[in-house]
């Protein structure tokens, strides 16, 4: 019974490790704190193949990415070299090809269900080093169906006060193969909506 008991305790031991190990990443609404931005976006997975792959990341000035916040496991992890067309602008801004099995690991997770999902970054950098106070330009890019995909974009000033950016997106459609373009009506389209910014000073 004692050996049991034990046992049961280590279990729920680790299950709280890992619920609080996310970082103020997934479903449930993290907690706001001065000096981070928080990106949140409603998230609708797709039925079917070729789709439901997303990144979040943070870019300087100067086009430069700072910082990945979360990729999709499947692309991050080798699957963009049988399906190149899978979040390709993250792929090549995080240099994904020379990235190392640690960093991936600690930037790509599990496909999300159906619901709104926080990402949140605490000025630091990939190599979890404080950057400058100054412009950055968060990103969200998800790959609809195939080549047609979406790019949520938004600039924040973390020397100004607090604020709540709405991202503006920009929709790429284009046709592969035997596979269509999609259109403003595609269903596709709710994949990712709602993308907003909450930054804290």
């Amino acid at each position: 019974m004692r050996k049991l008991a034990m046992i049961i305790g280590t279990a729920l031991l680790l299950t709280a490790l890992c619920a609080c190990s996310s970082g103020g990443v997934g479903s449930e609404p993290p907690s706001y704190k001065a000096g981070t931005l928080t990106i949140s976006l409603d998230y609708e997975k797709q039925s079917g193949y070729a789709s439901n792959q997303f990144a979040v990341w943070i870019e300087d000035v100067g086009g430069n990415l700072v910082k990945t916040l979360y990729a999709t496991r499947y692309t991050a992890n080798g699957g963009y070299k049988n399906r190149p067309d899978s979040i390709p602008l993250w792929v090549d801004k995080s240099n994904l090809v020379v990235m190392s099995k640690t960093d991936v690991d600690a930037v790509s997770g599990a496909t999300p269900v159906t619901g709104t999902q926080y990402y949140t970054w605490d000025m630091t950098d990939k190599n979890n080093n404080a950057v400058a106070p100054g412009e950055y330009t968060f990103f969200v890019e998800g790959s609809l169906r195939w080549k047609n995909r979406v790019i949520y974009s938004g600039v924040v000033d973390t020397n100004g006060g607090s604020a709540v950016i709405e991202a503006k997106a920009e929709y790429f459609y284009e046709a592969s193969g035997n596979n269509p373009a999609l259109s403003e009506d595609a269903s596709e389209n709710a994949m990712i909506s709602n993308v907003t910014a909450d930054w804290r000073q």
